[in-house]
């Protein structure tokens, strides 16, 4: 029996590549993550950017710990199954009017992973509608192979390369992942998504993790590393990440240079 997720839940992953919503913390708690990231970005001088996007959660606490939640990770754990690693983590933040878009892609076109058995937690820590830019998916598009992509560098696209499908999309089935504050999505690595731009007032932020399970491994690379998060892992494909013990421990900042030299 699954742990968090119903049958149908875990159907509709298998058949459609998402779901969702699924209630991961409070709209108190989410108010309060979001309240401690602004915080970070205070002392930052602005919205995290450059190596600090890049698995936050090997940084600050507060992200560590939403990575080991055990409700999401039970969510998770119904669709990979009983071991998993994390293996990255950033934010996906539209301010105010932000012309940021994403373009329609899949996650698994430049990540290297050797198989497709990836699922993303897209957690809102403020409203995600349509209004302000939520994640738009094609429903049962993670099925079948890799699709091309070309690399556009387009202004405003959120994807570091601005890449987008060769496929022809047909925007008429395309669906909306509005979620609330504290709710999220899981979504599968091949799902084709992508999203619009912030028209409202107020910013859109979303913290998403890509979790995997131990026997994937790398091949972009000759070594890589991620976070045990749940149970045992017996391939030993990725060098274990370790929490942090305070935010930007010297230890943190080493482990946290190293991971992003891996993949920059």
């Amino acid at each position: 029996m699954p742990k968090l997720l119903s049958p149908d839940q875990v159907a509709k992953y298998e058949r459609d590549g998402y779901v969702s919503p699924i209630r991961a913390f409070s709209a108190d708690v989410a108010a309060e993550l979001r309240a401690k990231l602004e915080a970070v970005e205070a002392a930052e001088g602005g919205p995290l950017s450059g190596p600090l996007r890049f698995k936050p959660h090997l940084l600050y606490r507060f992200l560590d710990e939403i990575v080991y939640d055990s409700t999401i990770l039970d969510a998770v754990e119904d669709i990979l199954g009983p071991n998993i690693l994390c293996w990255s983590s950033g934010f996906f933040t539209k301010e105010a009017h932000d012309a940021g878009f994403v373009s329609w892609h899949q996650d698994s076109t430049y990540w290297g992973l050797s198989a497709p058995r990836v699922t993303s937690a897209w957690i809102a820590l403020t409203p995600s509608t349509r209004a302000n830019g939520c994640m738009r998916v094609l429903p049962g598009t993670h099925i079948g192979d890799q699709v091309s992509h070309t690399d556009t560098n387009a202004p405003n696209n959120m994807l570091s390369r601005g890449q987008v499908i060769d496929a022809q999309i047909d925007e008429g089935a395309a669906v909306d992942i509005e979620l609330q504050p504290g709710e999220m999505s899981l979504h599968h690595v091949r799902l084709v998504h992508g999203s619009e731009p912030n028209a409202t007032n107020d910013r859109r932020v979303g913290f998403s993790i890509r979790y995997i399970p131990p026997d994937v491994h790398q091949t972009n690379t000759m070594r890589d590393s991620a976070g045990l998060v749940r149970g045992v892992d017996r391939f030993g494909h990725f060098e274990h990440e370790p929490k942090p013990a305070a935010d930007r421990h010297p230890d943190a900042l080493a482990w946290h240079a190293r991971a992003t030299e891996i993949h920059s």
